[in-house]
């Protein structure tokens, strides 16, 4: 199948892409400072550059963008394969999914926790909210006993 778009558009299009500080972590980020934890972006040392990392917890949140991080629930309209060039797109997707799999792996060796918040969950921010308290436990709750020791 042939590309909907000229190249110029494609381009355009492909360019617009961000790795960081794309709307739906600017949307976790927010939730999560809302929340009342606090955090580090994108912490260069650690395995896969994670979006949140919280130092003091050992726990880091990466937010997926459902269609580049090949989203495994079979429901989620947005982890859809492209229709055209499945010979480009097809090692492309699965080789992100791979790393972000590698990544995972080794932080949890590291002895990090992680989460993964996908872009699709976003539509339920209660969900989010929960699964995030769940996930880090209460805040403040870590800084108060560092102040007691």
């Amino acid at each position: 199948m042939v590309d909907s778009l000229t190249p110029p558009e494609r381009s355009r299009i492909m360019a617009a892409v961000r790795a960081k500080n794309t709307r739906p972590e600017m949307a976790v980020r927010s939730l999560v400072h809302r929340m009342g934890y606090r955090f580090r972006l994108h912490r260069k040392g650690l395995p896969g550059r994670p979006d949140l990392v919280f130092p003091g917890r050992r726990a880091v949140i990466f937010v997926h963008g459902c269609f580049w991080h090949r989203h495994p629930d079979p429901t989620c309209p947005l982890a859809r394969m492209p229709k055209s060039r499945l010979d480009f797109w097809r090692p492309k997707l699965e080789a992100n999914k791979e790393r972000d799999s590698a990544n995972v792996s080794r932080l949890t060796e590291q002895g990090w926790r992680t989460l993964v918040v996908w872009e699709c969950e976003l539509r339920d921010m209660a969900a989010v909210a929960e699964n995030v308290r769940r996930f880090l436990g209460e805040p403040g709750r870590w800084m108060r006993h560092a102040e007691l020791g």
